[in-house]
């Protein structure tokens, strides 16, 4: 089968998850488990009776269970964790805010402190709720904030090859720093030219934490992560992790969070679809990545961080870093310890990272907060306004600038 026919059921998807909703809203909310379904098994199919690759499908299929297991238990634990945050909701408090989110991206992982997060950040700007307010939290707590340290992927991957845990801290704060002051700049500006101050006012007198232990279970499955063992050792914990959650958390502090499970079911069939229509995607990248040409650090920066876009990141960093060692005649000691080559490394860690706010599908908490805050019937961005309003005129020039600044 040619590669832009097996490669079409990706196409159609990524075109039905942008326009059902615009085009067909009451047709798509109906029935987009279907048309999920039916893209997703035309391409298993294809796999086991045309490509004869089970093999395959079993490794996607890991790979998804492991997704969802990791989405759904930290949802689960997160939702049992209510924080109300004290005052209002001005822009320098949002701006805070924002920031110390993207700080919590390296201790939680991204995926941790946006579903700790992101029910705060909704009840702190409920008043005065706009589509910024998603964009910024996806760029800057979901995606760029957490390019620090390898707490989950795709740079967890590295790590478990052999990237010493805190080479991406170094390595990378520039380039951090840089993007998400620039970011946090726009913001303000957005915010503050948007700001009423009638909204403003609405404060919280005091700080509220409950349910607190939750924070152990969150710990718990933070640690499960690094753990590698082909019994799916690691999903086990995770999932005891969430249930004793969800059995000690007092329902009252689930009704206050409007914690229920619609937002994981639309995002585990979006990603069943997206994970198994990708596969051929992701084989013709692998299949062709050692022949990449040798090319500087900005053309990994750049084709790993577009690929990160649409393709899930993890398996878009090892491509790249293998495409890095073979370009380079080089083993990955050597392109950690050089300082010349340890640039590629830099390059694709950054832009695999960074990129992955361009779309909803980036990466895997974007998704899941645009659900949340549409379950609390919060105004969303939809997928190509989330794209033209938002990533094309304050995203991409910062991404632009990262690029010319360090890997040029």
């Amino acid at each position: 089968m040619t590669p832009p026919l097996i490669l079409a059921p990706f196409v159609l998807l990524l075109l039905a998850i942008a326009l059902g909703p615009l085009c067909f809203p009451a047709f798509w909310s109906r029935h987009y488990p279907k048309v999920c379904g039916a893209l997703a098994l035309l391409v298993v199919a294809v796999y086991l009776l045309v490509l004869h690759n089970p093999a395959r499908v079993w490794e996607t299929a890991s790979q998804y269970l492991t997704f969802i297991v990791v989405v759904g238990s930290l949802f689960v634990v997160s939702g049992g964790i209510h924080i109300t945050v004290k005052g209002g909701a001005t822009p320098v408090a949002n701006v805070l805010f924002l920031l110390a989110g993207a700080v919590a991206a390296n201790l939680l992982g991204a995926i941790g402190a946006s579903m700790l997060l992101i029910r705060p950040w909704l009840r702190l700007n409920r008043p005065h709720f706009a589509p910024r307010h998603v964009a910024f939290f996806i760029f800057l707590v979901s995606n760029v904030g957490g390019c620090l340290t390898p707490l989950g992927p795709p740079l967890l991957l590295g790590y478990t090859l052999g990237v010493p845990f805190w080479w991406t801290t170094t390595r990378c704060l520039p380039a951090w720093a840089v993007a998400v002051a620039l970011l946090l700049i726009i913001f303000y500006i957005l915010d503050k030219r948007a700001c009423q101050p009638a909204a403003a006012q609405h404060v919280s007198e005091r700080w509220r934490f409950e349910g607190l232990f939750n924070l152990f279970f969150l710990a718990v499955i933070l640690a499960a992560m690094a753990v590698n063992h082909p019994h799916f050792l690691r999903e086990a914990i995770m999932l005891a992790a969430a249930l004793a959650s969800w059995f000690t958390t007092g329902k009252a502090i689930h009704r206050e969070n409007h914690f229920h499970f619609e937002p994981l079911k639309e995002v585990a069939i979006l990603f069943f679809a997206i994970f198994a229509t990708m596969m051929p995607a992701l084989d013709w990248l692998q299949a062709h990545a050692a022949s990449l040409p040798a090319a500087g650090p900005a053309t990994y920066y750049f084709g790993a961080g577009t690929l990160s876009s649409v393709l899930d990141n993890a398996p878009t960093y090892l491509c790249f870093l293998q495409a890095a060692l073979s370009a380079n005649h080089a083993t990955l000691p050597q392109l950690i310890s050089d300082p010349q080559l340890a640039a590629y490394l830099v390059a694709i860690s950054v832009g695999s990272v960074f990129f992955g706010a361009s779309t909803y599908i980036g990466n895997a908490p974007n998704f899941m907060v645009k659900a949340i805050a549409d379950h609390q019937k919060l105004p969303t961005p939809g997928f190509l306004e989330y794209m033209w309003r938002f990533t094309l005129p304050f995203l991409a020039p910062t991404l632009l600038l990262v690029g010319l600044l360090f890997f040029r």
